[in-house]
């Protein structure tokens, strides 16, 4: 008795929205679609209303009669004896109301005119069958007279003439020639690594909507991680994420390690290992005890680029011992997701030389023009509360190092991305263009953006064409879900059409205008309901103040228009749950809606599409692409609700255009499978610039796997929980017995290095289990090393070398923006031998050097910089157009005052431009040139230094920081056991230089001026957004700059926990 449930709560609603009696005997009603009329004057096919319709939407002046609607329903969807069975039920129930009266007198005309609409079918059915009977006779006949009259020419036939459709526009992908992904690529083992770090992020029931941060791109990034995995030629995929264990997140995401899928059969019977499929890798940063919203975690970036990068080095081992035959198996592409994983990414592959891909799903600029119209918050509130400069500044330096931007939609790339500095769409074609005409670019470059559509998992979705929900149907379906009855009831009538909106309950997603165009509009509310999925909650009190503020004012708009029984907005549901939201709505034939201010793509969209439900769509972002490859529902302004409500109404009265849609949709929406989407993605990132560490045949890289290393926990095959103490597990363990015996297999020792008089010394570096970094910018009023700074680094010699226990598995560095001329300078000045420096990083972080393990030194007595670093950190570095572009930029281009600063000969090395500042109180701030920089296509480092006195310029992937992690991923000298020894102040890298896993020790009052205040402009983000102002990592030193002090200071650093 299903059917009669929906044919009583049709009736119902006919009561309900009043109007004129049906007429048996009206024509209008007998033509299926004609009850369709929504505005006065208008045809029953796709109408658009005027702007004048448009207006009187919510001042009750649209002629619209829902009773058409509900009768048409009634008379077109159920099986005439269901329909009598409800008249009789209505007979029996009879008493004296005068409903009940209305209700038994208007069940029977209903009935009867049904009873005639299903003759009148019969026999129209019947006509339809005799004449296209006659036509295919006619065409057979046409076409063996042409056949005879034309012979030789059998293939000439009169074509079938069929119905006309609305056309539908093919979408073709291009390539510009390169090689689709195929199945021929299957014996790759490529190893993928994704970044997505706020959120809450599991493979199973995952909590989407439970916070803002918990939304679509967690299900993407885990989803993408699956479809990778089971493409041909993918061998892992690593989705890093942070490890939280806090007590009031689930205790799964404290878990170090999930997997998603395991290995195809193919890659399992030939591997020598268990490592393939795809997994989340949770990377401890930051507070672990404590669950922090995205904006909270900036600080904290490069720790997790620390612990991202252990664990990355280890699992190249284990890789390499597996499918490798030795030799480290790098990642193929690291991936970053949103700009806080984008800045990660970019750290991370800089580190690894490894090419980058990033996607930016909701970007800062853009979400900051939002706000600013809003009008509601000032630009001091909006950074206060999302900071949303930092947010920015990731973004563009994501823009600089990144191969590869994927979109979803070319609006994203021309709107959103082409707000940035480092993007500019006209530039980046001159430059593709020259480059593939092999002309100079001058050192300019921009990354290539691609639009890939995010796919879906239809595995909820089968058998797309066989999902019709129709009322008579209803009868012998299953049982209802359960979640079915938690949204239908707070409805009054269920059966009326649902209007379904999806989202976390954000103010960009714009549910409280969707709530007024429903609540304003008489004919939309007599008509359907409105349902309200936004996400799940307990205590609105316990919500983020947005999430709250949205909550508790659908409850406002509920209550102001006296809409209950009309909408529902349950409190929980599971995402396996969303499917059956969707087969709910559908089974009403519903619309679903998503009236974003900007939406970066709509995910929810094509899964409504895939359920069968036409939409309605915002007309900001990816809804329009989408939009145009689905053709199944209208765009609309999502700041005008009338628009909304007019677009709601249409397509829900317009049966024609209902169905259309929602045929269209079904019919394309395959464009937006995973492996479709994969095999682009592995398409393109094939087309970038493969890079990967590297080393020349003379150096000793086959060490790198078997010596022992400092980290001993990443020579073993465990995970490194605290970044030093390794935490085994059962299958681990496995991993290290598999390992053994995959060396002991090895047929053919490795190749032994070839010596050389200008490579380093490897055993040297491996013994150090510590390494002590001096990075002092202490410089005088010219810019020269000031004497405070020879007597600190002769006091920190002294301390590293004065407890033999301590100082003999402790290495020595030293890191100074000076080139390495004036650094052995300085020396002599402080009576050290550079000989007793494991490492010298000159120039910024521009040029390494192994003073203390070179055998020989050139004929000039130098010392010989890394080969191999060079090569490294030579990516996007043009050396003129650097220097031509910013000397002009400066001296001539206007953009600073003339003559702020000359060339520095002097200090200017193959990997470092430097220009003399003579007076620093007319240079331009960092940020400043940066930006100028970008907009011209320049990817490079800038720093000012040495008191102010410099302003260098080194290739984007060098900095003092970064070649700390290049001594980690060359020599194994594990970050977190560096010891970083700091003045108070110092150049414009100063911040970077405390920022991770080290261990940071500031000596005071040795440096008593740097360069910090030509860093950044008022108004900007601050260092607090760059390390914690707070943090175990970071040492002060008290007592002055003695030996003793500093040893002591060493001392209780390396007590400090690695992990909070």
């Amino acid at each position: 008795m299903a059917a009669n449930e929906w044919i009583n709560g049709y009736l119902e609603a006919i009561l309900d929205a009043g109007g004129p009696p049906v007429n048996a005997g009206d024509e209008s009603v007998h033509q299926r679609g004609a009850a369709s009329l929504v505005f006065l004057g208008e045809s029953p096919r796709r109408a658009v209303p005027s702007e004048g319709a448009a207006a009187g939407l919510g001042t009750g002046t649209i002629h619209f009669n829902p009773t058409r609607y509900f009768v048409d329903e009634v008379v077109t969807g159920v099986d005439e004896s269901d329909l009598h069975r409800a008249w009789i039920k209505v007979i029996a129930t009879r008493h004296t109301r005068e409903r009940s009266s209305r209700l038994e007198n208007m069940c029977w005309r209903i009935w009867n005119l049904t009873r005639k609409i299903k003759q009148a079918g019969l026999e129209n059915f019947q006509r339809e069958a005799s004449r296209r009977l006659e036509w295919e006779q006619g065409r057979k006949n046409v076409t063996e007279e042409l056949s005879e009259d034309l012979e030789g020419e059998k293939d000439d036939v009169v074509p079938e003439i069929l119905p006309s459709q609305t056309p539908i526009p093919k979408f073709h992908r291009n390539f510009s020639g390169l090689q689709l992904w195929s199945d021929d690529n299957k014996e790759k083992k490529l190893y993928i690594v994704l970044i997505s770090l706020h959120g809450l992020v599991r493979g199973e029931n995952m909590e989407l909507g439970r916070d803002s941060d918990t939304g679509g791109q967690v299900k993407y990034v885990v989803e993408l991680a699956r479809a990778l995995a089971r493409m041909p030629g993918v061998y892992r995929v690593d989705l890093f994420t942070r490890q939280i264990a806090a007590p009031d997140v689930d205790w799964s995401y404290g878990e170090p390690t999930e997997m998603l899928t395991t290995a195809d059969e193919d890659i399992s019977e030939n591997s020598t290992g268990d490592s393939a499929g795809a997994y989340i890798i949770r990377i401890p940063f930051g507070p672990r005890t404590r669950y922090l919203r995205k904006e909270l975690l900036w600080p904290y970036v490069q720790e997790f680029v620390d612990g991202a990068l252990a664990h990355v080095i280890n699992m190249s081992k284990v890789l390499g011992d597996q499918i490798g035959d030795g030799q480290p198996i790098w990642p193929y592409v690291i991936h970053g997701h949103y700009a806080d994983a984008g800045d990660s990414a970019a750290l991370l592959s800089g580190a690894l030389n490894v090419p980058m891909v990033v996607t930016g799903h909701s970007l800062g600029r853009n979400k900051m023009e939002q706000l600013l119209k809003q009008g509601r918050q000032s630009m001091d509130e909006i950074n206060a509360s999302y900071k949303i400069l930092r947010r920015i500044e990731a973004e563009e330096l994501s823009l600089d190092a990144a191969e590869l931007v994927i979109t979803s939609t070319n609006q994203e790339i021309e709107e959103q991305w082409g707000l940035y500095d480092g993007f500019d769409v006209k530039l980046e074609k001159i430059l593709r263009a020259r480059a593939r005409r092999g002309v100079c670019c001058h050192g300019r470059y921009m990354p290539r953006m691609v639009v890939i559509w995010p796919g879906m998992d239809f595995g909820s979705v089968t058998n797309l064409e066989e999902i019709t929900y129709t009322v008579g149907e209803a009868a012998e379906a299953p049982a209802n879900p359960p979640i079915w009855s938690e949204v239908t009831r707070f409805l009054t009538n269920p059966h009326k059409p649902m209007i379904l909106a999806l989202s976390r309950p954000d103010p960009k997603k714009n549910i409280t205008t969707l709530l007024k165009a429903y609540g304003e509009c008489r004919a939309l509310r007599d008509l359907a309901n409105l349902t309200l999925i936004m996400g799940t909650r307990e205590d609105i009190d316990d919500m983020s103040a947005g999430n709250a503020g949205v909550l508790t004012t659908v409850l406002k708009l509920v209550d102001k228009y006296d809409l209950y029984g009309q909408v529902s907005y349950p409190k929980h549901h599971k995402q396996s749950d969303v499917p059956e939201i969707y087969r709910l709505a559908a089974s009403t034939k519903g619309v679903f809606i998503n009236p974003a201010l900007v939406e970066p793509f709509g995910l929810t969209l094509i899964e409504a599409a895939a359920h069968g439900l036409p939409v309605v769509a915002t007309q900001n972002g990816g809804p329009v692409d989408i939009h145009g490859a689905l053709n199944n529902g209208l765009l609309v302004d999502p700041h005008n609700q009338w628009s909304i409500a007019e677009a709601l109404l249409k397509l829900l009265t317009d049966k024609p255009l209902w169905h259309e849609c929602r045929r269209n949709g079904w019919d394309n929406v395959h464009l937006f499978s995973w492996p479709e989407h994969c095999r682009t993605y592995l398409t393109r990132a094939a087309a970038c610039r493969m890079r990967h560490p590297q080393w020349q045949p003379d150096t000793p890289s086959a060490d790198l796997a078997g010596d022992d290393s400092l980290n001993d926990s990443l020579g073993d095959d465990s995970f490194t929980d605290s970044l030093g103490d390794p935490v085994l597990e059962e299958d681990e363990l496995q991993d290290q017995v598999n390992k053994i015996l995959c060396r002991i297999r090895r047929s053919q020792p490795p190749p032994q290095p070839q010596p050389s008089l200008r490579r380093p010394d490897a055993a040297a570096l491996r013994r150090r289990r510590r390494l002590v970094v001096a990075a002092l910018d202490c410089y005088d009023g010219a810019g020269a090393p000031a004497r405070a700074a020879a007597l600190a680094l002769e006091q920190v010699f002294r301390a590293v070398k004065m407890d033999p226990n301590w100082g003999r598995l402790s290495g020595l560095a030293l890191s100074t923006a000076m080139p390495i001329s004036e650094t052995l300078g300085l020396l002599r000045s402080a009576r050290i031998l550079p000989s007793d420096f494991d490492v010298i990083v000159c120039s910024s972080g521009g040029e390494l050097y192994y003073p203390g393990n070179f055998r020989w030194a050139e004929e000039e007595g130098n010392l010989c910089p890394d080969p191999d670093y060079a090569a490294h950190i030579e990516y996007r570095w043009d050396f003129d157009g650097v220097r031509g572009t910013l000397g002009d930029m400066i001296n001539q281009g206007g953009d600073l005052p003339e003559t702020v600063a000359l060339v520095d000969a002097k200090s200017c090395r193959p990997h470092c431009v430097s220009f003399l500042v003579p007076d620093p109180s007319k240079a331009r701030r960092v940020d400043f040139l940066r930006r100028k920089l970008r907009m011209r296509g320049i990817r490079c480092h800038l720093m000012y230094c040495r008191n102010s006195t410099r302003l260098q310029a080194i290739p984007l992937l060098a900095s003092r920081s970064q070649a700390l992690r290049q001594l980690f991923v060359r020599w194994g000298l594990n970050v977190s056991n560096m010891f970083v020894i700091l003045g108070e102040r110092g150049d414009t890298d100063h911040e970077e230089m405390i920022a991770g896993s080290h261990k940071t020790i500031i000596l005071g009052d040795v440096v008593t001026r740097g360069s910090e205040e030509l860093l950044r402009s008022p108004g900007s983000y601050q260092k607090e957004d760059i390390f914690p102002a707070e943090s175990p990592l970071v040492i002060s030193g008290t007592g002055g700059i003695t030996a003793d002090q500093i040893l002591k200071a060493l001392k209780d650093s390396s007590q400090a926990p690695s992990n909070r």
